[in-house]
Order: structure tokens, then sequence, then C-alpha cells
């Protein structure tokens, strides 16, 4: 069986610190995007419902990324802008 040498002891404490404060570190960005995927997967939800929807009144908005992520964070108003956009636009 090998024997732990001194040098290997304080390696591997300063290893576990580094790891913790690094994982600290990334906490933060990785809630972020946790979010935004959230966010957006909610407002993508939200476009499907009504697309479903107004597709009885012939209205139909695109699902992409830049629409769900605009009603994930507006909710209705983002969705009422993008009709309005549409509208104006089209």
């Amino acid at each position: 069986m090998p024997q732990l040498e001194l040098n290997t002891i304080v390696a591997a404490i300063f290893a576990i610190f580094a790891l913790y404060y690094l994982l600290k570190m990334l906490a933060a960005p990785a809630r972020i995007l946790l979010r935004v995927l959230l966010t957006g997967a909610v407002g993508a939800v939200i476009l499907f419902v009504f697309n479903l929807v107004g597709g009885l009144l012939q209205i139909n908005l695109g699902i992409n990324v830049i629409t769900a992520l605009l009603v994930g964070y507006m909710g209705l108003p983002g969705l009422a802008l993008l009709v309005v956009v549409q509208k104006l636009l089209g």
C-alpha cells in the first residue's frame, strides 16, 4: 500500500478548495442560463397555444428563439406586441 506524503495531502486539500471556489463562481451564470432557458420554454409554449387558438382567426406567429424569449419575458404584452408588429408589417 502506498504511503501518503505530506505534499500529496496538501495538494489534495488545495484541489478540494480550488474546486469548491470554481463551482461557486460558476453557480451564478448557471442560474442565469437556466432562467433564460425556462423563460424561452414558457414563451414557446405560450406561442404554441396562441397559434392553436389563433389559427381560427387566421393569426399565426412564428416560434423562434427571439419571439419565445420576448413572450416569455414580457408575457401577454409581448404577445400583443408581436401581433401588432405582424399586422403593421404584413
